[in-house]
């Protein structure tokens, strides 16, 4: 009856991990969680964090600088496959999220941090290597961006906050 009782507690446990972990798993395989709006860091368990370094995804636009209304084109190239991403501008002066992705790439959606639109993530968990998006500046002066992508490569390792090179505003009194 012991062995019993024993083994009857260790399959409730393990149906319980399982149940859990794969339910943890669909919830980010459909884009990252508002969770991650401020830090951009995945809320995965176990997750090993790689430095933004030395990661093989360079985020590019070929605008240097830009005005207010100005749509921006924005790149993010790899040389090895992903799962998921997070995708966000933000002025350089604050860190705060800005402007707005009104062009996504097939396999990305937006995400509503602070604004309508100011986020793009993965919509599904398909492999990923180079995607286009175009981000609209605010109509009103911010001031200069960085882009900024955090990209998870599986559910257990990840590149956080690599950021594009500072394209400034240009047009300020």
């Amino acid at each position: 009856m012991e062995d019993g009782g024993r083994a009857h507690t260790a399959i409730v446990g393990w149906a319980c991990t399982t149940l859990c972990l794969v339910s943890y798993v669909a919830a980010f395989s459909q884009g990252a969680s508002l969770s991650a709006c401020t830090d951009m860091m995945p809320r995965h368990l176990r997750v090993q964090l790689h430095s933004s370094n030395n990661n093989y995804v360079t985020v590019h636009t070929n605008m240097s600088l830009y005005f207010p209304g100005d749509k921006v084109p924005v790149t993010v190239r790899s040389t090895r496959d992903y799962m998921g991403f997070m995708l966000q501008a933000r002025k350089v002066s604050n860190n705060e999220i800005a402007g707005t992705f009104i062009f996504l790439a097939p396999g990305s959606k937006l995400l509503t941090c602070f604004e309508g639109g100011d986020t793009v993530t993965h919509s599904d968990k398909s492999l990923k290597r180079n995607l286009s998006f175009v981000w609209k500046a605010p109509d009103q002066p911010i001031g200069d961006i960085k882009f900024f992508i955090s990209i998870v490569q599986s559910y257990f390792v990840y590149w956080a906050k690599i950021e594009s090179a500072v394209v400034a505003q240009g047009g300020e009194n």
